[in-house]
């Protein structure tokens, strides 16, 4: 399929143009550039909305069951699910197909595994721009799932516009994710199976928690109990999930977290194309591995290597 044809069927919502575009990015195949610019002016319609939380939290669970309230409403879904990198084939091990599994079989949802292949804070590194596509295609929510790789997992407020903390009673700590990080970038807290016992302490110590937190500013993050697996309290979660956008509309912090969003993937991008055109232009690539070899060999040192290419620039 030509790239013009690529880019039509992508804005007429078809999953199998959706799906070979979103190969292109994980491969960094060289047309996705031109694809992704021609399809940027038709992105910003859709509530992009992060879950993160500890490993057995039950997110995945939790964003099945919001996506069968969504398609309730009529609204087109599209999920993110960002797993775990096999280490014998660099994939990803798509555990949350099998907890998604009934969900296959609905054409207003769309479900793609990414794997996170060793890139940091529980996101994918395609994964803005496989938010753009689904964005483009003109899908309503955009669910953003996680790795679960705990206090990292910070990196997920760069991308969505609400993230979600998934929480669970009874998980060894008094609260295993009283940790700054985690903590700070929750715009609301979900306390899933909380049909288990301990539900309301772990409530109560959350709500303690974020009397310290400084970070929101004059939203003070919601706190739902969910049992996920029974769909119970979903629709108030909804409705939190609703007052927090209304919040970021009117108060300006929308514009502000998109530009920074913007902002991120600019900076990203120069670093990328940067390195792209330093080594082989500015030191070639056999220069640069003898380097590496000086380096590792303590003949030489990763400041003063730096140092060394920086300097056959002329800035």
């Amino acid at each position: 399929m030509d790239l013009e044809s690529l880019t039509a069927n992508i804005l007429a919502g078809r999953y199998r143009a959706l799906g070979q575009a979103i190969t292109l990015v994980e491969r960094e195949s060289p047309e996705v550039e031109r694809l992704l610019a021609d399809l940027y002016p038709f992105t910003g319609r859709a509530r992009i909305i992060g879950i993160t939380g500890s490993p057995g939290a039950g997110k995945s669970t939790l964003v099945a069951a919001m996506a069968r309230h969504y398609r309730k409403e009529g609204k087109r879904v599209g999920i993110i699910a960002v797993d775990p990198t096999s280490p014998f084939t660099g994939g990803a091990i798509l555990g949350d197909r099998i907890r998604m599994a009934d969900l296959y079989t609905d054409r207003g949802v769309f479900i793609r595994s990414m794997a996170t292949r060793g890139f940091l804070g529980g996101l994918a590194k395609a994964t803005n721009d496989v938010v753009d596509l689904l964005d483009a295609a003109g899908f309503d929510q955009v669910l953003v799932e996680t790795v679960g790789v705990g206090q990292d997992e910070v990196e997920v407020m760069r991308t969505v516009q609400t993230n979600m903390v998934v929480l669970v009673p009874g998980m060894g700590d008094d609260i295993q994710a009283i940790k700054a990080g985690i903590m700070e970038i929750g715009d609301l807290f979900a306390v899933n199976k909380a049909d288990r016992p301990g539900a309301d302490k772990t409530v109560t110590e959350v709500t303690m928690m974020m009397s310290l937190v400084e970070e929101h500013g004059d939203w003070i993050p919601p706190i739902v109990k969910t049992v996920a697996s029974r769909s119970q309290g979903i629709e108030e979660l909804d409705e939190a999930l609703v007052r927090h956008y209304a919040y970021l509309t009117s108060s300006g912090e929308l514009v502000r977290r998109n530009r920074e969003r913007v902002r991120i993937r600019i900076e990203t991008q120069l670093k990328e194309k940067f390195m792209e055109r330093l080594i082989g232009r500015t030191i070639s690539r056999e220069d640069f591995e003898s380097l590496l070899d000086e380096v590792l060999h303590k003949r030489n040192n990763p400041h003063d290597a730096a140092e060394s290419v920086l300097e056959k620039i002329a800035f």
